[in-house]
């Protein structure tokens, strides 16, 4: 019998968990209250544990994601069911709370995409701090096509990760991106081979890992407040995180490892 935590996986391998969404026979939608929560969960479990220090994130089978449950849209169940002011709350209360958890996740997230990213599929690559594709993987902003609009903060996400006249071009027509163009826009870091894709998020996966956790957390916490605040205001929280990263002992290992040419055993403290 399956279990909520069934819907994503999550797997360990020293510092790096990798999480897996697990709906291939639906291409993976992310849509789904049981999805939403599991995700959320996840994200508190490695905000919670020093010993997560970076995180990949898939699917499983031949999509990344479709998205939202058309199903359940043409239908008009689920979180697509009821009145306009249920309609809202529904977003409010499920899928807006993915980028709300995924985004602000502390820890550096690695999103391998296997497949199409389609939709919020798409919108939810966009919340990870890296992105490697499969050569077979493509991106869709594609909400227009079906006569809504992208209802998890996609506007937001999309021009940050390609551009505004970009963003726009995908959001108005909801044509396809391949994985080729996807890297000549920067959207993505990498295109590999399908059979080579987690091969290669783990790599990246471990050149980050190696690194001290807090450091880790406190410069993604960096690189995110970059993008909303003033210079000022991001150079006086920066002396601050600057201070607390100074008095670490990983500050100090590091500092040993680098002077002796070897590598630094890194706790968290």
């Amino acid at each position: 019998m399956s279990t909520a935590n069934d819907v994503v996986l999550s797997t360990r391998n020293g510092h790096v968990v990798t999480w897996t969404i697990n709906l291939p026979d639906q291409r993976n939608p992310i849509s789904g209250d049981d999805v939403v929560e599991r995700l959320v969960e996840l994200v508190d479990e490695a905000n919670g544990d020093i010993e997560t220090r970076v995180v990949i994130l898939t699917g499983a089978g031949s999509a990344f994601s479709a998205g939202g449950n058309v199903k359940d849209m043409a239908d008009r169940t689920g979180m697509f069911a009821g009145a306009p002011h249920a309609l809202r709350d529904g977003y409010r209360r499920g899928i807006q709370r993915l980028p709300k958890a995924v985004y602000h996740c502390e820890v550096p997230i690695i999103v391998a995409v296997n497949g199409p990213a389609v939709g919020a599929g798409c919108d939810l690559a966009m919340m990870c701090d890296m992105r490697i594709a499969s050569s077979t993987a493509f991106f869709a902003e594609s909400f227009v096509k079906l006569g809504i609009i992208p209802g998890d903060g996609g506007a937001w996400l999309l021009p940050r990760a390609v551009g505004a006249a970009r963003a726009a071009e995908m959001a108005f027509t909801g044509d396809r991106v391949d994985a080729a163009t996807a890297l000549d826009w920067g959207m993505v870091s990498q295109v590999v081979e399908p059979e080579k894709l987690l091969d290669a998020a783990r790599e990246l996966a471990g050149r980050v890992a190696v690194n001290p956790p807090n450091a880790l957390r406190m410069t993604k916490k960096l690189l995110r407040e970059g993008q909303r605040v003033d210079l000022d205001t991001l150079l006086e929280l920066s002396a601050s995180l600057q201070a607390l990263s100074h008095h670490s002992a990983d500050h100090r290992e590091a500092l040993s490892a680098f002077l002796e040419r070897r590598t630094g055993n890194f706790t968290g403290e």
